[in-house]
């Protein structure tokens, strides 16, 4: 029976973790992290799917401490993996495992090293990304690669959407190349160094609207952050909003000093000043949902000028 320690978080690592156990491996430890406060946790927990299993737990601030290493050393595992875990393992703990150290990156590398690769890829208008299992070592994401699957990006998905997608591949790619992987047959692709690209972690106001930008880069960045993301802000009329959901509706629309929106048959239509039109399917002021009806009731028939400063 092969022996494995996990790091996991998130819905990869709850779905990972019982792909491992649908294929037999001893899981003498897991290592998770406590969520960050603030942050909406709409994922599921490996927490809680460890403990449904019998298999012990640790939620350590610092998981690259020599206490923690030689425990997993004396665990004598073959295999460790990292499923969506947000730190990085150095290399006592990499070297802890007799068959190597794996993680799983949820995009196609070498492309999207890095953290939150799903959202840095829709932002950019990708139209696939996938998840790619490799081998770590001290460099983030740059390991040899095991084994990867591609998923669409729809033009209207979201983040969320996509992440979703991500995670079933993340599940059916360990799920095939574990076999190989334990009879140490599984193939080891090395990664080009100049190839790819490396992102960084966002933050919430990464989500600020540039209203001079055209519709379908607007449009992108709307469904990178979309909820349960915190969301795109901008101001309408000078007033504080959320704009959750959209869709591009025209990309010939010419370019204006002004963009604007408008409450046109039945419609919220957002003109760009890069250029084309978007539909605003979802826009929260105040935390309140405003449609083509309250929009009028509270703005009137004219358009109203998009990315002001808000006032209080």
């Amino acid at each position: 029976m092969p022996r494995a320690v996990v790091f996991a978080y998130h819905n990869v690592g709850v779905r990972c973790l019982r792909v491992l156990l649908a294929h037999g491996f001893d899981l003498p430890l897991g290592v998770t992290q406590s969520d960050s406060p603030g942050e909406s946790s709409w994922f599921g927990s490996v927490a809680a799917t460890a403990e449904e299993y019998g298999i012990p737990t640790l939620a350590p601030d610092d998981p690259n401490t020599a206490e923690l290493a030689a425990r997993i050393r004396a665990l004598a595992p073959d295999f460790l993996f990292s499923f969506y875990y947000r730190r990085m393992l150095k290399a006592p703990l990499l070297a802890a495992a007799r068959q190597g150290a794996l993680n799983m990156h949820g995009s196609l590398l070498p492309k999207y090293r890095g953290r939150a690769p799903v959202n840095w890829a829709v932002l950019h208008g990708e139209r696939e990304t996938g998840a790619t299992l490799h081998y770590m070592t001290a460099q983030p994401d740059r390991g040899d690669i095991v084994a990867q699957m591609a998923v669409p990006i729809l033009p209207d998905d979201t983040a969320r959407e996509a992440f979703d997608k991500v995670t079933l591949a993340a599940e059916m790619t360990l799920d095939r190349v574990l076999p190989a992987l334990v009879a140490g047959t599984a193939p080891r692709a090395a990664q080009d160094p100049a190839a790819g690209s490396y992102f960084g972690g966002r933050r919430p106001e990464d989500g600020a609207i540039d209203w001079n930008r055209d519709a379908a880069t607007l449009h992108n960045l709307v469904r990178a952050v979309a909820p349960p993301y915190p969301g795109a802000f901008t101001a309408v009329g000078g007033v504080a909003a959320r704009v959750l959901r959209t869709r591009v509706v025209a990309t010939a629309t010419p370019p204006t000093l002004t963009p604007t929106l408008e409450a046109r048959d039945g419609r919220l239509l957002a003109h760009c000043g890069g250029g084309g039109t978007v539909a605003v399917l979802a826009l929260e002021i105040g935390g309140i949902a405003i449609d083509a009806t309250t929009f009028v009731a509270r703005f009137g028939s004219a358009p109203v000028s998009l990315g002001d400063t808000p006032r209080s």
